[in-house]
């Protein structure tokens, strides 16, 4: 294992490791968003990082990265990002020189879906293939064609900087996991948690990471380049995702490229990555970049 600091400049350092076979082909994992690198499960990395270099990374204002706001005052609430998500793709590329990752299979899940797309488009030398999870196409967000976040979180998002105590701010969390599971399987409730446990052990503090939830969306709006992609990717639908469902990945891998993306569901898969579903994922991400 191989831990180390990104410098972004004007103070901003990213927290990275990279984790695997040595002798791998780089995989780079981007998190969804204010998810920090201790959100992947074992059950998850594990299988990849067997056959992988698997690299990870804190976001901005994630875990053990800082962010312009925390940066210049410790104290800031950072209500507004002060980046967007321009900048994020712009942290993966810098993660991959640091690790001196000339080309790298990049896998992004929701935000970081978006952020992979951007690489895509932008970076194609870089990407040795895209696999893009829970997310949606960069045309897609707000487009009334497509269905909404469930309703019951978008209620729970409200309540994202509600002031609680560290075993409150546990107990919601969890319960933010309940809901982004979708219900395709039976919860597990100690997983999520000893993610959000390592999660917090890993930042040095229980406060709400809410910086994403601001983010600057400007240029964005680039569906319709996705067409032109040569980049062999990797669409992966989660029949029980309540932020994306539905037929979005389905959109999503029409987009890609001339003759559209690969498309695989895991069953009961939902907005998260669960112990039980981990393994099924893991294998379907292999068989695109080991084959």
């Amino acid at each position: 294992m191989q831990q180390r600091y990104v410098d972004r400049g004007a103070g901003l350092r990213l927290w990275a490791e990279e984790v695997g076979t040595a002798d791998g082909p780089p995989l780079l994992l981007i998190a969804p968003a204010n998810q920090a690198a201790t959100s992947w499960p074992d059950e998850f990395v594990g299988p990849l990082a067997a056959r992988h270099r698997v690299i990870r990374y804190d976001h901005r204002d994630t875990g053990r990265s800082g962010g312009p706001e925390r940066d210049e005052d410790p104290d800031d609430d950072a209500d507004e990002a002060g980046y967007g998500v321009v900048e994020l793709a712009e942290d993966a590329l810098a993660v991959l020189d640091a690790f001196g990752a000339d080309r790298a299979h990049v896998l992004g899940m929701a935000l970081g879906g978006l952020i992979t797309q951007l690489l895509m488009l932008d970076h194609p030398d870089r990407l040795a293939s895209a696999v893009l999870v829970c997310s949606t196409a960069l045309s897609a967000p707000g487009d009334p064609a497509l269905p909404a976040p469930d309703p019951a979180l978008r209620r729970l998002w409200a309540e994202v900087d509600d002031p609680r105590d560290e075993q409150g701010e546990l107990d919601w969390r969890v319960e933010h996991w309940r809901l982004l599971d979708g219900g395709g399987h039976p919860f597990d409730e100690a997983g999520f948690r000893a993610i959000e446990e390592r999660g917090i052990a890993h930042r040095g503090s229980s406060d709400p990471v809410t910086a994403h939830a601001h983010l600057d969306l400007a240029g964005l709006d680039r569906g319709a380049e996705l067409a032109t992609s040569a980049v062999r990717t990797l669409v992966v639908e989660a029949p029980a995702d309540p932020v994306h469902p539905p037929p979005h990945a389905e959109h999503l891998a029409a987009a890609v490229g001339p003759g559209g993306a690969r498309l695989v569901r895991v069953a009961g898969m939902g907005h998260a990555i669960s112990r039980a579903v981990g393994p099924a994922l893991a294998a379907a991400v292999l068989a695109h970049t080991i084959g």
